[in-house]
Parts: structure tokens; C-alpha cells; sequence
């Protein structure tokens, strides 16, 4: 199992220059990949694409893209872009989001999201395949086309949790990205229709790509405290709850790897022989000495990989 680093708790300050320094950071220290969320006004993609001409073998991947946010024509653009930049190793991660969001930041409404994520899909990958469609659908649709500034195209996953979702991700796209779920969860729900999905399509292994907050402490029970009430929203959000229940826990401070070393070195083990191929850590710690020791822990199982 690969891995990386989500750095996505590095768009709170949303320092432009703290990213693509953690970035070439995790290079120099044998991560295999690193992850940035759209979540706020720092652009995942373009920070990551600055990040790649200061980098040259890190994997670089959005985890993820809203889809609602933007024509998927404009996110072709930014990807291939990106995919340019940095000499071809984006992943280019996009999801559905959650009704609440679309809703209530968003003002749009929630209503056929598959449909919502094949029409998306149906613009998105022959433009960057090709660098041109004809599409009409029901949610999305395009017709043009033009240069494109990367030859190959990026990798496309796409966030998924439920059933049609998975299967969708199986046959279309390269993979899936998770959050919020554990190793009971892949080895039960994600890992066999993802796979299965892929296989029926005569499609490559997928990669399932999962990550959890981190914390390497001898103190665990405040940290899975803390843990907890600050990543409480994520056990409210249905699609997430369900995932939850699958584990048999409450939320992220329950399910998040925190302990000792060897306790989460352990936690990794249990993701990889659940069938994820990749683990991307979001560091936690409430001093830098836990934060280090828990990124030297990461680092640790990274390179003896």
C-alpha cells in the first residue's frame, strides 16, 4: 500500500507558499503522493499544479473536487492545465459533495446525483481524452473543444461511499477516494463493488485511496476527544453516517488512527489487507513534537514499502 499525505488541513490558513512547501517536503521524504480538498478559496488544482514545477516523482491529487461548484469544461481546463505543470502526475479527484452544502452554500438543488455525475462524466473525459465533445444531457452538457496543454490526460477518481456510486466509479473512472471510512468498510462495501465493477468493464485493478486523520500520542484519549468534536459534521452527513455504521463507530474519533507508533503502524496494516491501495494521513497533534513523530510514523511506513 502507497503512501501519502492529505494536506487539506493546510487550506484553514489558505498560505499558498505552506502548501507547495509541505508538498516538496513530502517528496524529499518518500511520500508517494499528496492530496489537497476544495474546500475554501485556495484552488486545489492550481496550487497543486505550482506545486508540481517544484517537484519531480510526487503524485499530486484533489480529494476532492466538488462537482457542483463548476462546468465540467472549466474543470477540464484547469486539470489539463495542472496535468502540463506538472509533467503529467495529477489525479484528479471529484465528488458529489453532500445535499447540505449544495444547498445551503450553494443555493442549487440537490436532485438527480447520478445522473448528475455520468453527464458530468460525459463532458469531463472526452475533454480531457480528446479535448473535445458533443454532449447533451439531462444535469450537463457541452459541445466544442480546443488544444491541450497536456498530451496524456489526468487520472479521474470519483468519490464514492453507496452502491451506484461505486459501480460507477468501477467502470469510469481510475478509482475512488475515501474519508471517513475504515477498514471494515472497504473490505465489506467499497473494495468488492468498486472491484468488481472494474473488472466487469474490462477495466484495470482500481485504486481505493483512503484517508484518516493521524495522531501519534501517548495521551490517545483526549486526542480521539478533540478529534471528535472537531470533525463532528462528518457523522451527521448521511452518506457518511452509513459508512460509520458499517465500522460499528460514532465518528472520526473513534475510527482515526491514534496512539502509539506501533498502534498506528497497525491501523495501516488492517487498511491495506482490507484492500486499499493507497493511505494518505491528515497529520494531527497538539504540539509539533506529536505532529512530527506522527508524520515520521507515515514517513516510516512509507519507505519501508
Amino acid at each position: 500500500m502507497r503512501i501519502g499525505i492529505n494536506g487539506s488541513d493546510k487550506l484553514t490558513t489558505a498560505d499558498l507558499s505552506a502548501v507547495v512547501a509541505d508538498v516538496v517536503e513530502a517528496e524529499a521524504e518518500g511520500f508517494s503522493s499528496y492530496w489537497l480538498a476544495q474546500t475554501g478559496l485556495l484552488d486545489a488544482v492550481s496550487a497543486l499544479a505550482l506545486a508540481g514545477r517544484d517537484t519531480s516523482t510526487i503524485t499530486l491529487g484533489t480529494a476532492v473536487v466538488p462537482t457542483w461548484t463548476q462546468h465540467p469544461s472549466a474543470l477540464a481546463s484547469s486539470a489539463l492545465t495542472a496535468q502540463a505543470a506538472t509533467g503529467g502526475r495529477l489525479v484528479l479527484g471529484i465528488g458529489l459533495s453532500h445535499q447540505p452544502a449544495v444547498e445551503m452554500q450553494l443555493h442549487q438543488v440537490w436532485q438527480k446525483p447520478i445522473r448528475h455525475v455520468l453527464d458530468y462524466l460525459d463532458v469531463l473525459q472526452p475533454l480531457l481524452a480528446d479535448g473535445r465533445v458533443d454532449q447533451v444531457g439531462d444535469v450537463w452538457s457541452y459541445t466544442g473543444g480546443g488544444a491541450r496543454p497536456a498530451k496524456e490526460p489526468p487520472q479521474v477518481m470519483l468519490a464514492a461511499l453507496g452502491d451506484q456510486m461505486l459501480k460507477i466509479a468501477g467502470r469510469r473512472t481510475d478509482g475512488t477516494i475515501l474519508w471517513c471510512v475504515g477498514p471494515n468498510t472497504i473490505e465489506q462495501q467499497i473494495a468488492p463493488l468498486i472491484n468488481a465493477a472494474a473488472s466487469d468493464a474490462g477495466r484495470p485493478a482500481p485504486s481505493i485511496v483512503c484517508s484518516l486523520p493521524v495522531w501519534v500520542t501517548d495521551d490517545p484519549t483526549p486526542a480521539r476527544a478533540f478529534i471528535a468534536k472537531a470533525l463532528a459534521i462528518y457523522a451527521q452527513l448521511p452518506s457518511y453516517r452509513a459508512m460509520f455504521d458499517i465500522e460499528g463507530v460514532q465518528g472520526l474519533g473513534d475510527l482515526s488512527l491514534v496512539g502509539s507508533e506501533q498502534q498506528v503502524l497497525d491501523g495501516m496494516e488492517s487498511v491495506a489487507a482490507a484492500g486499499a491501495t493507497d493511505f494518505t494521513g491528515v497529520v494531527f497533534g497538539a504540539t509539533p513534537d506529536e505532529r512530527a513523530r506522527t508524520r515520521a510514523t507515515l514517513q516510516r511506513y512509507a519507505t519501508a514499502q
